[in-house]
């Protein structure tokens, strides 16, 4: 099943909902269970099965030209991102081409990303504005030191984001990557998540990205350096994994920075992320007004 966070269309994200989508239409499942404050209170209360049951069975709410997508998972605890997991991406960084020991992992905020067909932002302060397209796994079950073996247990599900980056601030500081990963409404989260159940988050996944139509990234997920399973199990190492926390598990080589001359952003391009399986995150860029 297909679940989705999500407002009416005109109405502000403090009447936000969330539901499933059933014949590219929107069951209301918010509306029909008002202890489940929101998609995360869903996964965490292991409503899922029964939900994905009964919207199968329901008259839909709403056509999806009704509604605005809001990030898949509005609110997680923690939004927890990889970085240079793909073997080809790691190539090519030419002082860094050696297999690494262990991921690299950083921290965006919930306010860098959008929902599916909203609006990344391009920054005054710089002319950088990169994409990533890249998995994303949902947390379903609370952890600590989770074994490999038992990481199916603990995700929800999959779904997408575009891991926006600003290059230059990336490089702002010599050890860290955060000023140049969390400008806000910088990346985007969506545009649903389908369960684990539906689609295996450990089998052979593909992330295409694509840039006004034209093909920028293409890999597979056989291609990690580290693998999901391997990912839920590092983290909860360090992090009680909560239901809701999102992990975006890599980025494949062709983003904007890595071509001659660079290929960054400009407001009116249109992203497209696709994940066969899953669906198209799309978004188009605009400048961020000045306040």
């Amino acid at each position: 099943m297909r679940f989705l966070s999500f407002t009416l269309a005109n109405q502000d994200a403090g009447s936000a909902k969330f539901g499933a989508l059933v014949d590219n239409m929107v069951v209301d499942l918010g509306a029909r269970h008002s202890h489940l404050s929101d998609l995360r209170e869903a996964i965490r209360q292991q409503a899922l099965t029964s939900l994905a049951a009964e919207a199968a069975t329901c008259t839909p709410d709403y056509a999806l030209s009704e509604i605005e997508h809001l990030p898949t998972i509005p609110n997680p605890e923690k939004i927890i991102c990889i970085g240079v997991n793909y073997a080809n991406r790691n190539a090519e960084y030419k002082d860094n081409s050696s297999d690494p020991d262990y991921p690299s992992v950083f921290m965006r905020t919930r306010e860098s990303l959008v929902g599916h067909e909203q609006l990344i932002l391009d920054p005054p302060e710089s002319d950088q504005l990169d994409y990533e397209g890249e998995i994303v796994l949902v947390i379903g079950k609370a952890g600590r030191r989770i074994a490999q073996a038992d990481a199916h247990l603990h995700v929800a599900g999959t779904t997408i984001m575009n891991e926006g980056s600003v290059r230059d601030y990336l490089r702002h500081s010599k050890f860290n990557v955060t000023q140049g990963k969390n400008f806000a409404s910088s990346g985007a989260l969506g545009p649903w998540m389908v369960s684990s159940d539906e689609l295996d988050p450990f089998g052979e996944l593909q992330v295409i990205t694509r840039v006004n139509g034209e093909e920028r990234q293409n890999d597979v997920t056989s291609n990690l350096m580290f693998s999901f399973r391997y990912l839920v199990s590092y983290l909860s190492t360090f992090y009680h994994l909560q239901p809701g926390d999102v992990i975006a598990t890599g980025t494949p080589n062709g983003a904007g920075a890595r071509f001659d001359p660079p290929k960054y952003l400009k407001p009116k391009d249109s992203i497209e992320v696709e994940v066969p399986g899953i669906g198209i995150l799309h978004n188009k860029v605009a400048s961020e007004s000045i306040r």
